[in-house]
C-alpha cells in the first residue's frame, strides 16, 4: 500500500488522518483485528457497503450548513474518488459511495482544506448535530439556533467523553415549537425558549432526552422545560458521561440511550447526570449567538428572467417558497428525489447560489435543500435557473416528496428496495393525485429495513423493507405503518405497525389509503385525525386483502428496480461500531489511552486527560476479565466485576478499592493535582495489569511444554 502524507494547518486533524492511514496499513498487514479496525474506521466516517471491497464515506455537515465552496469541493471529491453522486441524508450529511479504503485518508485531507470533516460521522460517537434548515430565517423562531448547534458540534468533536460509547448519540435543534427537526426522536433534543427575568429576556431551551426510532421506537422525555443557554453543553456532557459508564455494550440492540433510561428509570438517570456536574470541564459555557439576520451584503446578479412555465412557477411558489422573518427576502426549498444530486448539477447549483442567493445552503432533514435571502425580484429568475437543471419540482415536503434511505442499493442491512418503490410512488402521486403536491400534512417515509433511517416510524404512511415466505420461495415485502407524525413542542406520534404486503402491491396500498381518505374524511380533517377516528382496526381490514400471499404472480417475486428473483441478502450492519473482545487488543488500547492521557495532562488539558485516564483503567480491567472469560456489558459492570474477581481474591491490591479508585472520575474537580494523581494511579494499574497478563501467558506456556 502506498504511504500517504499530508500537511494541514490543524495538527490534530493531520494526526487523525495520518493515524487512519497507519491503521489501514496495519490492517492490510494483518496486525490489527478486523473487528477493531471496523470500529476505528467507522469513527472516521468510513462505512462498509453491501458491495464487497468498497466503502461509503459519510461527510459530516453540521446542521446541514454548506457554502458553495464546500459544495464544489465535495463534488470534486465525488468525481475523483467515488461515483459522481452526492446523497443527502435525513441527518443532514452527504454520503458518497464506492470509495476505495486505501484512498480515504487522502480524500479526508482534501475535505479538511475547506473545513469539512469525516470524524465521528459514523460509529459509537456523537453523530452529526442536526437543526431546522430554516434556523435564522424562521418567522416563528424565538432566536436562531444555528450558533448553538455549531457550538455543540465543535465542543464534542474529538471529545474524550464520547469517542467509544456503547452506541451512537443523535442530537437535534428545532427552530420553534413546530419542531421541524423532530427533537422527540433524538437522544438529546432542544427547542429554543425565552422568558422574562425582571427587565431582561433570557434565552434557554426545552431539553428532551432518550428518544429514538429503530425497531423499538421511544419518544423522548422532558429533562428541562427551560435550561439556560449557558447550561446546555454542560448538561449534554453529563448525559454522555452517564451513558458512557452505564450504557449497554454487549447487546447492540439494547445499547441506545433510550434503553438505559428505560432500564434504570428517568429520575435515576437525571440524578446520575447531576452527580457528574462536579467533574465537568466547564460548569458554564457561553455561546456566541450573534448572527446576521439581515440580508447579507453580497452583490446579486442583475439579470432578471420571467418564468416560461407560469403554471409550474405558481405551483412551485406555493409549495417551495416562503417569506423569511427578514421581510422582502425569501427562502426557496429544493425538492431532491431520493436525496441524490449529480456532481454536475451540484456545480450548476453552486453557480446559481453565487448569483442569486446567500452563500449558505442548508440540507433539509427530508433530503432536500434550502436557499436563503432571495429578494422578491429574483424569484422568477431563480425558478428558471433551477428548472433548467431539474431542481424546480413543486411539492417540497408534501405527500409527493417521499423520504427514503438507500436501502438495498448500498446498505448492508437493507432487506427490500426502498428507492425503487419511492420512485414509483412519487410518479403515482404526480400522475393520479396531482393536488397532493399542496398537501403538507400527509408524509410518506420508507426505509429498507426496520432501523428507520428513512424515519418510517413517525410517518403518516410508512413502509419498511421486509420479506415474506410463499411456500419454498421468498417475496420482497414492506411492513405498512400508519398514524405517526409531529404534534409539536417536543411531542410526536409513533406509527402503528399493521402487517406485511408484497412490495409490488405497495402502490395499491397507497391508492387504497388515499382514495379512502378522500372519500370518507370530514371536511378539513387531517389524515391522523381521520386515522384516529376510524381506528387501526378499520385500516387493518381495509388493507388486509393486499397482504394475501396465496394469489401471487411471478412479478411479485422480483423487487422494484431489479430484474432477477428476490433473495434476502442481509450483511453485518455498521450503523455503529462492534464490540472488541480480544485481550491483547484491549491492552494495546489501554496503553494507547494512557499515552493520550499523558499528552493531555502535559498540555494542561486536565479534564480531557482525566477522562483518557479513566478509559485506560476500564480497558485494562476489561482485558483481564476477558482473560478469565468474564464478559461485561457496561463500564460500571467492568468496575464491579474486577473488584469481585481480582481485588477480593487478593490478585490486585490498592489503598482504595478498585471501584473507589476508578470512580473518582466524577467525585473530584478536574484540577491539575487530581489529574496528575489519577494518572499516576492509572499508570501503576496498567503496569500491574500488563505484568499479570505476562505471568498468565508464561504459566500457559509452561503448562503446554509440560
Amino acid at each position: 500500500m502506498k504511504s500517504f502524507r499530508t500537511e494541514l494547518e490543524d495538527p490534530i486533524v493531520e494526526k487523525d488522518i495520518l493515524d487512519l492511514e497507519k491503521k489501514i496499513r496495519l490492517f492490510k498487514e494483518g496486525k490489527i483485528d478486523s473487528e477493531k479496525f471496523r470500529s476505528l474506521r467507522l469513527a472516521r466516517g468510513v462505512y462498509g457497503q453491501r458491495q464487497q471491497g468498497v466503502q461509503m464515506v459519510r461527510i459530516k455537515i453540521p446542521y446541514g450548513k454548506l457554502t458553495t465552496r464546500q459544495l464544489l469541493k465535495i463534488a470534486d471529491i465525488s468525481d475523483e474518488y467515488a461515483t459522481g453522486n452526492l446523497h443527502l441524508t435525513t441527518r443532514q450529511d452527504i454520503q458518497i459511495h464506492y470509495v476505495s479504503l486505501e484512498r480515504t485518508p487522502e480524500l479526508w485531507a482534501k475535505l479538511e482544506e475547506d473545513d469539512i470533516t469525516l470524524r465521528e460521522a459514523c460509529g459509537n460517537t456523537v453523530r452529526n448535530v442536526t437543526a431546522s434548515s430554516i434556523a435564522g430565517i424562521d418567522p416563528n423562531e424565538p432566536f436562531d439556533v444555528s450558533p448553538y448547534a455549531e457550538a455543540v458540534f465543535r465542543y464534542f468533536l474529538r471529545n474524550p467523553v464520547c469517542q467509544e460509547m456503547g452506541r451512537k448519540i443523535k442530537m437535534a435543534f428545532s427552530s420553534s415549537d413546530k419542531d421541524d427537526a423532530l427533537t422527540f426522536i433524538h437522544d438529546v433534543g432542544l427547542i429554543p425558549k425565552i422568558k422574562r427575568e425582571g427587565n431582561e429576556t433570557v434565552r434557554g431551551f426545552k431539553v428532551l432526552v432518550g428518544g429514538g426510532l429503530g425497531s423499538q421506537p421511544f419518544l423522548a422525555k422532558t429533562a428541562h422545560e427551560f435550561l439556560p443557554e449557558d447550561q446546555v453543553i454542560p448538561f449534554i456532557e453529563s448525559v454522555l458521561r452517564v451513558f458512557d459508564r452505564y450504557g449497554e455494550r454487549a447487546q447492540r440492540n439494547k445499547a441506545r440511550l433510550k434503553f438505559l433510561i428505560d432500564k434504570i428509570g428517568f429520575e435515576e438517570f437525571l440524578q446520575l447526570c447531576k452527580e457528574e456536574f462536579k467533574a465537568l470541564k466547564n460548569k458554564s459555557v457561553n455561546i456566541n449567538s450573534e448572527t446576521k439576520e439581515e440580508k447579507p451584503s453580497i452583490q446579486f446578479a442583475e439579470t432578471f428572467k420571467e418564468a416560461s412555465d407560469k403554471s409550474k412557477y405558481n405551483a412551485w411558489f406555493a409549495t417551495n417558497v416562503f417569506e423569511q422573518k427578514q421581510k422582502g427576502n425569501f427562502g426557496v426549498f429544493i425538492k431532491v428525489q431520493l436525496g441524490d444530486v449529480k456532481t454536475g448539477t451540484a456545480r450548476a447549483l453552486a453557480a446559481i447560489v453565487k448569483n442569486y442567493a446567500a452563500d449558505d445552503i442548508r440540507i433539509t432533514i427530508n433530503q432536500g435543500l434550502l436557499l436563503k435571502f432571495i429578494p422578491t425580484e429574483n424569484l422568477e429568475t431563480i425558478f428558471e435557473e433551477l428548472d433548467s437543471i431539474g431542481l424546480a419540482e413543486p411539492g417540497f415536503n408534501s405527500t409527493a416528496d417521499i423520504t427514503a434511505c438507500p436501502g438495498t442499493d448500498t446498505c448492508n442491512l437493507g432487506i427490500s428496495s426502498s428507492t425503487g418503490i419511492s420512485i414509483v410512488l412519487e410518479k403515482i402521486i404526480k400522475e393520479e393525485y396531482p393536488d397532493l403536491i399542496y398537501n403538507g400534512d400527509i408524509k410518506i417515509k420508507i426505509s429498507g429495513c426496520m432501523n428507520s433511517c428513512g424515519q418510517h416510524g413517525i410517518a403518516n404512511i410508512g413502509f419498511h423493507g421486509s420479506s415474506m415466505r410463499a411456500g419454498v420461495n421468498t417475496v420482497p415485502a414492506m411492513l405498512v405503518l400508519l398514524g405517526g407524525g409531529i404534534t409539536g413542542n417536543g411531542t410526536g406520534r409513533v406509527s402503528d405497525k399493521l402487517f406485511k404486503v408484497p412490495s409490488k402491491r405497495v402502490p395499491d396500498v397507497l391508492r387504497t389509503l388515499l382514495n379512502d381518505y378522500a372519500q370518507n374524511a370530514n371536511e378539513d380533517e387531517l389524515f391522523n385525525e381521520y386515522y384516529d377516528r376510524k381506528t387501526e382496526g378499520y385500516f387493518h381490514a381495509l388493507l388486509k386483502p393486499l397482504a394475501n400471499s396465496k394469489n401471487l404472480t411471478a412479478d411479485d417475486f422480483v423487487d422494484w428496480g431489479h430484474e432477477v428473483k428476490f433473495d434476502t441478502a442481509i450483511g453485518v450492519g455498521e450503523c455503529a461500531g462492534v464490540i472488541v473482545d480480544l485481550v491483547a487488543t484491549l491492552l494495546y488500547e489501554a496503553e494507547e489511552k494512557l499515552n493520550w492521557a499523558k499528552e493531555a495532562v502535559s498540555a494542561g488539558h486536565f479534564a480531557d486527560g482525566i477522562y483518557h485516564t479513566y478509559n485506560t483503567m476500564i480497558s485494562a480491567a476489561k482485558a483481564l476479565l476477558l482473560d478469565k472469560e468474564i464478559h461485561c456489558n457496561t463500564q460500571i459492570g467492568i468496575i464491579n466485576d474486577f473488584e469481585t474477581h481480582f481485588v477480593e481474591p487478593g490478585l490486585f491490591a490498592f489503598d482504595l478499592s478498585f471501584k473507589e479508585r476508578v470512580l473518582r472520575i466524577n467525585k473530584e474537580e478536574p484540577t491539575p493535582e487530581f489529574a496528575h494523581a489519577y494518572l499516576s494511579d492509572a499508570d501503576d494499574f496498567y503496569f500491574q495489569a500488563k505484568q499479570y497478563r505476562e505471568e498468565q501467558l508464561a504459566k500457559v506456556e509452561l503448562s503446554e511444554k509440560a
